[in-house]
């Protein structure tokens, strides 16, 4: 059946408003604060065969309804059913770490079924090896909390109770597991009926030929991109510093074939699984979506949905790699490796287009701080997330201090000073973080956290320090991040960027310093005057503007010195490489080619 393109935009922007109320909908009701302040929730829609039609994330949303329909085959459901599941390992992937809980609701038309509305979010607490489930530590998947396999929570409106109590009981806080789910089954039954609402107007076969329209737009969008693409064979790789319980760096490889209007992507060269939870199953569509991702990043018109998907005709993934883990590895802080697939999907096609891409950016950064009183059983908890510097773009700087694309957010220090027995000292940008060039890198932030209870167990999560963000195009690497106790005390010390069971006291302060994003071309010629109102605004300061961008600037006047300047730039490279890696890549690639030479 045809449907005309008035009706399809109609379908898709009715799609779009539900999804928006369905995240408003989480989360003005949800209790925990990583998904009320920190919105670290997904809202989607499906048709009725479990393909992806809309959802406003950019990582995640593939695959999800399939594990469902393996266990509840499509003529089992029914109006009032809501499913629920967070077994990564029977999902394949697409739920790619245990506290992400989904929920899965049916819609019908006259009993027949037409498509989905699923909603996930990150729980504060399932259980697991320490409050807040996740930590540097574990070992395995059992570690990470409660597992749940495809289970019927609502049937025909009937609320299973006895699954429902059990779960609770496995978390630390279940009056926050207890808000937070009530919350996703009321958003999936709002997509539901907003889905259902649409059948009512159009009829079921043009709703569905909407669909396929919806599908053809995404698909010719990538397919035109992938042609402004050179044809050949691209690979590019990036590091994870550790697996969190060994010194060990992994390696991340991504090869892409770019045919016309087709690709297809490679991770077999990845290395083998780790140790630790830095694991990342991924699954084959969600490969897609990242690769889709940047195809569509200068035109968010685009739906990242099936159609989307199609044009990435082959994902090759190789079982017991770090991207393809085998039952039972831990996949808890699987989020540093995600980020490592994606720079390196867009380091290859930097490569592709002589740089027309961002630079490389790092991963958000993540300090735990948990105590238990005793008297009580009642335990607090803070999980803090912190923004880091995106890399620069060919037409302008990187954005600073960004946690995560697609509306995750910062915790207000508001926020954090109201509900935790803490005190923010200090909030200020990292000097000098963002990589130097044309466009800067956006910049980290340091953040001076006091503690005010009298004992606290510290977790901490930071990638990038081995290896920071790649500059482009003769774009530098950005600066990396640390942790430091107490700093400028004589009990200062800096401890491990992925680390757990760290004993601290009151009035201990940890500092926090977020790393930044790459730099993208030539920072000889970025504009002098610009350079100067970044060091009055504390971006860059009076050294690196001589040092790295050859702007020598005389610091008690804040005026550029305009002979010295040309003098400095007269000597500075004029066809930097295309990439900087920094000086830890290169010593980690030497030292990986000595082992397999050995081996």
């Amino acid at each position: 059946m045809q449907v005309d393109p008035i009706t399809v935009e109609i379908i898709k922007g009715a799609l779009k408003a539900a999804g928006r109320e369905m995240g408003l909908l989480i989360e003005r009701t949800a209790m925990s604060a990583f998904i009320r302040e920190k919105k670290d929730f997904f809202a989607g829609m499906y048709n009725a065969p479990g393909h992806l039609v809309y959802t406003d994330h950019d990582k995640f949303g593939p695959g999800m309804v399939d594990c469902v329909l393996e266990v509840y085959p499509a003529a089992t459901m029914a109006p009032g059913d809501v499913y629920w599941f967070s077994d990564c390992y029977l999902s394949q992937g697409a739920i790619s770490h245990s506290p992400d809980m989904c929920f899965i609701a049916p819609a019908f038309d006259h009993g027949t079924l037409m498509g989905f509305a699923a909603a996930f979010g990150h729980f504060w607490d399932i259980g697991g090896i320490k409050p807040g489930t996740l930590s540097p530590l574990a070992t395995e998947i059992f570690q990470e909390g409660i597992a749940i396999p495809p289970i019927k929570i609502s049937d025909r409106g009937t609320f299973n109770d006895e699954a429902y109590r059990m779960i609770l009981r496995n978390s630390r806080f279940p009056d926050l597991l207890r808000g937070d789910t009530k919350a996703m089954i009321a958003a999936c039954t709002l997509g539901q009926r907003r889905l259902q609402e649409l059948c009512q107007r159009f009829g079921l076969e043009q709703l569905q030929a909407g669909f396929q329209a919806i599908f053809a737009q995404s698909e010719h969008a990538i397919r035109s991109a992938l042609t402004a693409v050179p044809d050949g064979h691209y690979a590019f790789a990036d590091y994870v510093d550790s697996d969190c319980v060994s010194d060990k760096p992994f390696r991340v490889q991504v090869a892409l074939t770019v045919h016309g209007d087709a690709v297809s992507v490679d991770f077999r060269d990845t290395d083998d699984q780790a140790s630790g939870p830095i694991n990342f199953l991924l699954h084959p569509d969600a490969a897609r979506m990242m690769v889709a991702r940047f195809l569509s990043w200068q035109d968010p018109s685009v739906l990242l949905n099936h159609g989307a998907f199609e044009p990435i005709i082959d994902v090759l993934l190789r079982p017991g790699s770090l991207v393809q883990p085998r039952h039972p590895a831990s996949l808890g802080l699987r989020a540093h490796t995600l980020y490592r697939v994606l720079n390196s999907i867009m380091g290859n096609f930097a490569q592709a287009t002589d740089g027309a891409t961002p630079a490389g950016a790092g991963d958000y950064v993540i300090y735990m701080l948990r105590s238990l009183d005793t008297q009580s059983g009642t335990f607090t908890l803070l999980i803090d997330g912190i923004g880091v510097g995106q890399g620069a773009r060919p037409f302008g700087d990187g954005l600073d201090v960004i946690y995560s694309a697609r509306g995750q957010k910062n915790f207000p220090i508001e926020f954090i000073e109201s509900e935790f027995p803490v005190q923010i000292l200090n909030y200020a940008i990292h000097q000098d973080s963002g990589g130097p060039g044309t466009f800067r890198g956006g910049a980290g932030v340091v953040r001076d956290v006091r503690l005010l209870t009298p004992k606290v167990s510290l977790g901490t999560r930071m990638n990038g320090v081995k290896c920071p963000s790649w500059g482009v195009k003769g774009g530098k690497a950005g600066k990396s991040g640390y942790f430091v106790v107490n700093p400028g005390t004589p009990q200062e010390r800096h401890i491990p960027p992925f680390g757990d069971n760290l004993e601290l006291q009151y009035g201990d302060i940890v500092r926090v310093v977020t790393s930044g994003g790459g730099g993208w071309g030539n920072p000889a010629e970025r504009d002098p005057l610009v350079v100067l109102q970044d060091v009055k605004d504390g971006f860059v300061s009076v050294h690196s503007a001589r040092e790295d961008y050859g702007v020598v600037i005389e610091p008690e006047t804040w005026k550029i010195d305009w002979r010295q300047t040309q003098e400095h730039r007269a000597v500075m490279p004029s066809s930097p490489p295309l990439f900087d890696r920094g000086t830890f890549y290169e010593q980690m690639e030497k030292a990986r080619h000595r082992v397999v030479r050995h081996t």
